[in-house]
C-alpha cells in the first residue's frame, strides 16, 4: 500500500512539473508574440517611413531587417519592415527609401520565396526613379554565386532608375566587420551616432545531457542524436526554428542546425553526422560534437527564427519530405501535432539502408499509431529489395499527393540541397506543373529548409 501510495504521488508531482512548464513555456511564447506584434506596430508607424525589406531563407536575413528597423527607429528615423517577396514595383516606388537585406541560397539564386518576385518584377527593367536604396547581400564564399542574388537585386534596382544611397554590403557567412559595415552607413544616413554597437544575441548556455548513435554499421557514416538542456533559463522556439552552436575553437565560425524538438520536450535535439574529410580526419564541428564533446559538458548555443521554414496552422495537411539528417528538421513539425487536432501529417523519408539507417523508427511507429502521423514512406536506396531515393514516391503517389494538395497541404522539404532537394523539385514540377508549384511557393505552402 505504501509503495503503491508512493507511486501515485510521484506520478502526480510529474505531471503537475510538466503543467507547469507547459505553461511557463506557453506564456513565454505568448509574450514574444505581442512584443512582436507591439514592435511591428511601433516600426509601421511615420509618414515618411524606410521600408527595410527582407529576402531571407534561413531567417538571418530577416532578423538583420528588424534589428535595421530597430536601429533607425531608435536615431528618430520611422521604419517599417516587409518580406520583399509581397512587394511590387509601385510599393517600392511609393516608398521613396528602401532598404534590404537579401540572402543567397545555393549557387547564387534567389529565397525560395521571392522565386515570384523574381519572376514578376525583375525579369525586366522597372521604373523606380525617385527611388533611393542599400543592399546588405548576405552569402557564403564557399559557393561559386556568392551573395548572387543581392548582387543581381542591386543590378535591378540601379538599372530601373533607383538611386544607391551607398554601395552594396557584402557579408561573409555572418561576418560582423561587414555587418559593422552597414550598421556605420546607417548612422550616416540618419545622422545620429548609433550606440551600443551592433552585435547578436549572446549564446547561452546549454548542456549535453544525452547522445545517440542512430545507425551503427551504416555506409553512409555515423549520425547522432544529441540532446540539450537550458541552464537557467526557459528557452523558447517554434519548429522549423534553427541553433547556432559556438565551436570551441573561438575563432571558428558557430554551426548552424535545425532544432528537432519543441520547448515542452525540455531539451533541444539535433540530428547530426560525423563528416569525414578525404584524408580521413572529421569535420571541426561534428566531430567534436558526436565524439569529442563529453556528455555533461556545456556549450554555447542561441536559438533563431526561421519563419520561412515554420509550420501552417494545424487545421491544414501537412507533407513531409526528406534525406538524411534532414530528418531533423521534419522532426518537430510531427511532434508540433501531437496534442492536437489536424488535417493530416505525411513523411516521405530517405535513406541508405533498411538495416541500419531506418532513424527514429521506434518513435515514427508510435506517432503513426497514435495518429500524429497520418501515413510514413520510406526508400532505401542501398537496400537490394528497394534502391530508390526519396523523390521516387512523388512519382508513386501522384494521385493522393495531388489531392492532399488540392485539400490545402503545405509541403516541407528538408535534407540535402544536392540530389534530394532537386529531384523532390523535378518530381513535383513534373506532378504539378511549374505554374503550380509557383503558386505553391508564393502562397508559402512550399517550403525548404536545405543544406
Amino acid at each position: 500500500m505504501t509503495t503503491d501510495l508512493s507511486r501515485l504521488l510521484w506520478a502526480g508531482l510529474a505531471i503537475v512539473l510538466w503543467l507547469l512548464t507547459l505553461a511557463m513555456v506557453t506564456w513565454n511564447e505568448r509574450r514574444r508574440r505581442a512584443s512582436e506584434s507591439a514592435r511591428a506596430t511601433i516600426l509601421a508607424t511615420g509618414q515618411d517611413a524606410v521600408l527595410v525589406a527582407f529576402a531571407s531563407q534561413t531567417g538571418l536575413a530577416e532578423q538583420l531587417a528588424w534589428s535595421t528597423a530597430e536601429i533607425l527607429s531608435r536615431a528618430g528615423t520611422a521604419a517599417r519592415v516587409a518580406n520583399l517577396g509581397t512587394l511590387t514595383a509601385a510599393d517600392l516606388r511609393a516608398s521613396r527609401r528602401l532598404l534590404v537585406v537579401a540572402s543567397t541560397t545555393g549557387e547564387g539564386d534567389a529565397p525560395d520565396s521571392l522565386s515570384g518576385f523574381v519572376r514578376r518584377q525583375m525579369s525586366a527593367r522597372g521604373d523606380l526613379s525617385g527611388l533611393s536604396y542599400a543592399v546588405l547581400a548576405l552569402g557564403d564564399r564557399s559557393y561559386n554565386g556568392f551573395c548572387g542574388f543581392g548582387r543581381a537585386l542591386d543590378g535591378w534596382l540601379k538599372d530601373s532608375g533607383a538611386t544607391a544611397l551607398f554601395e552594396r554590403v557584402e557579408v561573409n557567412d555572418g561576418d560582423p566587420d561587414s555587418i559593422r559595415h552597414w550598421q556605420r552607413q546607417l548612422a550616416a544616413l540618419t545622422g545620429q551616432a548609433i550606440e551600443p554597437d551592433w552585435t547578436p544575441a549572446p549564446f547561452e548556455t546549454w548542456r549535453l545531457v544525452e547522445r545517440t548513435h542512430l545507425n551503427p554499421g551504416s555506409p553512409g557514416g555515423e549520425a547522432h542524436l544529441l540532446s540539450f538542456e537550458p541552464i537557467g533559463s526557459v528557452a523558447t522556439w517554434a519548429a522549423g526554428d534553427i541553433a547556432e552552436i559556438a565551436l570551441p575553437d573561438p575563432a571558428a565560425p558557430s554551426r548552424e542546425y535545425s532544432v528537432a524538438s519543441l520547448p515542452v520536450d525540455g531539451r533541444a535535439e539535433f540530428i547530426i553526422r560525423r563528416l569525414v574529410r578525404s584524408d580521413g580526419s572529421p569535420g571541426l564541428a561534428s566531430g567534436w560534437l558526436t565524439h569529442d564533446l563529453v556528455e555533461g559538458s556545456e556549450i554555447g548555443l542561441r536559438l533563431r527564427r526561421n519563419t520561412a521554414f515554420h509550420s501552417p496552422d494545424a487545421s491544414a495537411p501537412l507533407i513531409l519530405i526528406g534525406n538524411g539528417t534532414g530528418i531533423a528538421g521534419l522532426r518537430a513539425h510531427w511532434r508540433a501535432r501531437r496534442d492536437v487536432r489536424h488535417g493530416g501529417t505525411w513523411l516521405m523519408f530517405g535513406e541508405r539502408s533498411s538495416l541500419h539507417d531506418a532513424f527514429l523508427d521506434e518513435e515514427l511507429q508510435a506517432a503513426q499509431a497514435k495518429g500524429v502521423l497520418t501515413r510514413i514512406d520510406r526508400t532505401y536506396s542501398r537496400a537490394p529489395s528497394d534502391g530508390r531515393y526519396v523523390q521516387a514516391l512523388i512519382t508513386e503517389q501522384a494521385e493522393r499527393l495531388n489531392d492532399w494538395i488540392v485539400r490545402g497541404a503545405t509541403i516541407l522539404v528538408c535534407g540535402s540541397r544536392e540530389g534530394m532537394s532537386e529531384g523532390v523539385d523535378q518530381a513535383l514540377e513534373s506532378l504539378l506543373g511549374p505554374e503550380r508549384i509557383e503558386a505553391l511557393r508564393e502562397a508559402g505552402r512550399y517550403r525548404r529548409d536545405v543544406y
